[in-house]
């Protein structure tokens, strides 16, 4: 899977007919190179957790961005998170994370960048039932 889009917010909205698609969500980032990024979801007590990972073949070391927005109702929000990263051979490193109401729709995008080298991915998280 290349790019599947993500973003996410911290204020639950309100939205009635709004809900988590599915009960549970794998996860979706780049699959290619040496170093990876992933976006995990998922749902539990009326909550949804998205967190920022990445992996890689080699030690590596580099700078993160993991942006959250709502996509949907009324109203809306936008997190950010970034800094440094350093990751090893075969550990994936949780960048960051966030919790959500589940009654929204987030869209969530992480980038990494070491040695020149910048990996995106995105996804989707939410739904009408």
């Amino acid at each position: 899977m290349s790019s599947i889009r993500r973003y996410a917010s911290y204020t639950a909205l309100g939205v009635a007919g709004f809900g988590l698609v599915g009960a549970a969500f794998a996860s979706a980032g780049t699959n290619a190179g040496p170093l990876r990024c992933e976006i995990r979801a998922a749902a539990s007590g009326g909550m949804v957790s998205l967190a920022a990972v990445a992996e890689s073949d080699a030690a590596l070391g580099g700078t993160y961005r993991f942006t959250i927005q709502s996509v949907a109702g009324q109203g809306g929000s936008t997190i950010r998170q970034g800094g440094g990263f350093s990751v090893s051979p075969g550990a994936p490193a949780e960048l960051g994370q966030v919790m959500l109401g589940a009654g929204g729709i987030y869209d969530a995008r992480l980038e990494l960048s070491s040695s020149g080298t910048t990996v995106r991915c995105a996804e989707q998280v939410g739904g009408a039932l």
